[in-house]
């Protein structure tokens, strides 16, 4: 990438992204850059969202949507908006047109398409994407987390008229999903688990032994951070259940929050409410016992020595 001099025009201080440092994010996180870097181009140019909505024949909403990462893009309506924003250098133009197109790829759980919710299909988008993910569990362990035994006793009580099949590729999903570890740059988590995950007994015995110690294992990787809620701090600052907040490695992208329910999620996008939903994460690290505890919790859980 390249940052443009300050002595330049004011429309060429706008960052150009390459593609080829995001283009492993998947298409989620790459309409997002695309969005945000189309939005500081057109406020930068003094454009407004209904004279851009004109000029690609569209509807200033559906600019938004575009600055927002919510829709794919067209190559001509990129093309053209660049234009009307003053971008004529192909130096300029280029990186943000790559981008646009891998936006368009399918990301590899599209193959899941059909088990896959709409409501759920962005937020694997955002974690793939993402360089932090922090959550906030209440009655299970996080699926970053789960082993299959574990996911395969959890899916098939939310599933019960599925075939065994579909369970299984269900679980294969949430195991593929677990790859961002793997990655050269490895996903950081920071998970506050309430005891009451780590209590309920899932899948029997030894599936919930086996995936406490699973947890134990993980622990110890330098980029998992794992802290348990424990009965005894009584009221806490998460009392309104579940949360997950993502961030991203591009500084134009704000944090994401996620916030699951049953048959569809929330992804609350005023900056009170990110901020309010940060907040609270912090405060839980607090009233959490700290990371160094887990270890000899998870062990009194098992009835181990640590």
């Amino acid at each position: 990438m390249r940052v443009v001099s300050a002595g330049e025009p004011p429309d060429r201080t706008i960052r150009v992204v390459s593609a080829q440092e995001y283009r492993t994010a998947g298409p989620t996180v790459l309409r997002m850059l695309v969005g945000a870097q189309l939005r500081r181009l057109r406020e930068a140019a003094g454009i407004s969202t209904e004279a851009a909505g004109y000029e690609i024949r569209a509807s200033h909403s559906k600019i938004s949507r575009m600055e927002l990462g919510r829709v794919g893009f067209k190559e001509r309506d990129v093309a053209d908006l660049l234009t009307l924003y003053g971008v004529a250098d192909p130096d300029r133009r280029e990186p943000l047109m790559e981008l646009a197109e891998y936006a368009n790829v399918p990301g590899w759980w599209q193959e899941y398409g059909d088990l896959v919710p709409g409501w759920f299909e962005p937020y694997l988008g955002l974690e793939q994407g993402a360089v932090v993910v922090r959550v906030y569990e209440v009655q299970e362990v996080p699926e970053l987390l789960q082993t299959a035994e574990y996911a395969r006793a959890l899916l098939t009580a939310r599933h019960p008229e599925a075939p065994a099949e579909e369970i299984e590729r269900r679980v294969e999903l949430r195991m593929r999903r677990r790859r961002v570890f793997d990655r050269p740059d490895p996903l950081k988590l920071w998970a506050v688990l309430d005891e009451a995950a780590l209590r309920r007994v899932v899948g029997g015995p030894e599936t919930m032994r086996a995936q406490i110690r699973y947890l134990a294992q993980m622990a110890h990787r330098p980029n998992i951070t794992i802290q348990v809620l424990p009965f005894s701090v009584g009221g806490h600052a998460a009392e309104g259940g579940p949360m997950t907040l993502l961030r991203f490695a591009e500084p134009d992208l704000p944090d994401v929050v996620y916030l699951e329910q049953l048959t569809g999620a929330l992804y609350p996008d005023r900056t009170s409410d990110i901020m309010r939903y940060r907040d609270v994460l912090n405060r839980l690290g607090v009233q959490a016992e700290p990371p160094t505890r887990t270890p000899a919790i998870l062990a009194d859980i098992l009835g181990e020595p640590v």
